[in-house]
């Protein structure tokens, strides 16, 4: 939902221990979601065979063929009996702040899902441990390092509810660690960790910065920084996120840089931005190519063509 004013202004500081408000909205728009659907899509996008991994509810089926006429494999998906899929309900003001509320359903039940024998069923070299039910990211978590998968470490949103305990075994022995800037601060709250002791315990960091682009740290402390593509406009900057990490980690696991993967991911974090909806955008691979090439040179455009 869009709300055409600015959520500031109707509320007061002295007044948020018994806040009631309700906002006349001018816009309803029910889109297809979910970190991994939207991860997974741009990755589909991308010429990839991503393995949806999740618990859905009976209302999954419309959802499902969207997914793969996209390029994504959903064979190994949880269908609950007894729960509807996941649901985010989210309000946007005119200045981009939101206001959203969550609901599970289904996402309980992922804990049951077992990655061993996925596995077993796929070819699969990296794990991309996102938010999702906690029990399910720290057993995931688990099972992908008993298996010895690579895996990533994406707590975003839900990394308010892991405890610090579930947070350190998160980011321990991640190939991957994906937060914003303020996830960033939240994770050394959390764990009780410095930096560098994070770090130490990662592979690859990758810390979105919003307008100011991203920064990306190396296991050897390399540092290198990546500006945004610059947007035609802001529509919506719900899936920014999840489009970057498609992005980024298509690039990466093709052999390619952490300047040139945080370019690709920057290229569909755009694209997202610019559109209504997390999975309403589309790819024109020579519209990509002359983005990339004014925002980043032509080397980078060429470098980067093969995936597009």
């Amino acid at each position: 939902m869009r709300f055409p004013g600015r959520f500031a202004d109707a509320l007061l500081a002295d007044q948020l221990d018994h806040v009631s408000l309700s906002f006349l909205v001018d816009d309803l728009q029910i889109r297809r979601g979910g970190v991994a659907g939207n991860i997974a899509y741009a990755m589909g996008l991308l010429k990839q065979r991503p393995v949806l991994v999740g618990a859905v509810g009976a209302d999954f089926a419309e959802y499902r063929q969207w997914l793969e006429a996209s390029g994504v494999e959903c064979s190994a998906v949880h269908i609950s009996e007894k729960a509807h899929t996941a649901r985010f309900v989210c309000t946007t003001d005119e200045t981009m702040a939101q206001i959203a509320s969550f609901y599970p359903g289904a996402m309980s039940e992922a804990r049951d899902i077992d990655i061993a024998a996925i596995a077993a069923a796929h070819d699969i070299d990296l794990v991309l441990v996102g938010a999702n039910d906690p029990e399910a990211m720290v057993a995931h978590t688990r099972q992908a390092k008993a298996q010895g998968i690579a895996y990533a470490a994406d707590p975003s949103q839900q990394l308010a509810r892991l405890d610090g305990e579930q947070a350190t075994e998160l980011v321990d022995g991640a190939a991957y660690l994906f937060t914003n800037k303020y996830e960033w601060a939240l994770l050394q709250q959390k764990t009780g960790l410095s930096e560098a002791e994070i770090t130490a315990k990662v592979g690859i960091r990758v810390t979105t910065l919003g307008s100011e682009g991203v920064l990306v740290v190396d296991a050897d402390g390399t540092e290198v920084r990546v500006n945004v593509v610059p947007e035609v406009a802001k529509i919506d900057p719900t899936g920014v996120g999840d489009g970057f990490r498609a992005g980024f980690l298509t690039a990466h696991r093709a052999g390619l840089s952490l300047e040139r993967s945080a370019q690709l991911g920057s290229l569909i974090a755009v694209l997202i931005l610019e559109t209504t909806g997390t999975q309403e955008w589309t790819l024109n691979t020579e519209d990509a190519k002359e983005r990339l090439t004014k925002a980043y040179g032509t080397d980078a455009a060429d470098d980067l063509a093969v995936l597009l």
